[in-house]
């Protein structure tokens, strides 16, 4: 402690560092596993940020239940289901958690296999998990019962045009993030070579431009970029009088 005061160091940065350190080596294993790992790990931690989420909401409500009454055995169905509606929103905190945790979690995993699969982040992938995401939502909680099926489709529908809304949005006024800055050389070079296309696997792998030196034939081999464009990274890399010199 009187070390790092005497450096002048800032405790909470030092921590936020090894934050950022842990969460990097936590990336950097997850990219190397098998989709179907990847995703159940996703969907787990998900699903328990979703269930403390929803525990919360529902401890808000009086008395820890839902404010709603039950409805009569003889009422209306489409009143029914309008009622259920609400009672799916505004349930005690057991219930809330796991209506959440079915929610963030199919969310999370469904976004995680997009990924993988389409090699980025893009509005398709984020609207396939939100309607799957929906869909769980509609049927665990019970909302629309008299027709579950037609309901759950029709909630997916709701939560996929929702967050393709709100990705257009974040697109739009989102600054360029950070990471990109990590991976400039990088993209420099991939276009020089006309392999723009495989800056995906570079983020996948968490090759930056600080690796760029050390690069190996197995790492590329690794992040699932096939032989000829390896021969021509590896060859661009000898060739660039910087990195030799860093190397």
């Amino acid at each position: 402690m009187s070390r790092g005061l005497r450096g002048g160091a800032n405790p909470l940065e030092e921590w936020r560092a090894r934050a950022k350190g842990i969460e990097a080596g936590f990336r950097a294993w997850m990219a190397k596993q098998p989709i179907h790992i990847e995703a159940a790990v996703t969907t787990a931690v998900g699903a328990v940020q979703g269930a403390a989420l929803g525990g919360l909401m529902g401890s808000l409500a009086p008395d820890g239940g839902s404010p709603f009454p039950m409805p009569p055995p003889n009422a209306n169905p489409q009143a029914m289901a309008s009622l259920k509606q609400a009672q799916a929103l505004a349930g005690g905190p057991l219930v809330q958690a796991r209506n959440f945790a079915v929610m963030t979690g199919a969310n999370a995993g469904l976004s995680c296999v997009m990924r993988r699969i389409r090699g980025q982040e893009d509005i398709q992938g984020s609207m396939a998990a939100a309607f799957g995401s929906g869909a769980l939502f509609s049927i665990v909680s019970g909302m629309g019962t008299p027709n579950p099926v037609t309901n759950a489709v029709t909630t997916g529908m709701a939560f996929a045009v929702f967050q393709g809304g709100f990705f257009m949005i974040g697109q739009k006024f989102s600054k360029p993030s950070s990471e990109d800055t990590y991976y400039s050389r990088t993209r420099s070079m991939l276009h020089k070579l006309g392999l723009e296309k495989y800056e995906k696997n570079f983020k996948k792998g968490l090759l930056t431009d600080q690796t760029l030196p050390l690069l190996t034939d197995s790492a590329l081999r690794d992040v699932k970029i096939p032989p000829g464009p390896r021969l021509l990274i590896l060859d661009q890399i000898k060739r660039d009088p910087e990195l030799v010199q860093t190397k």
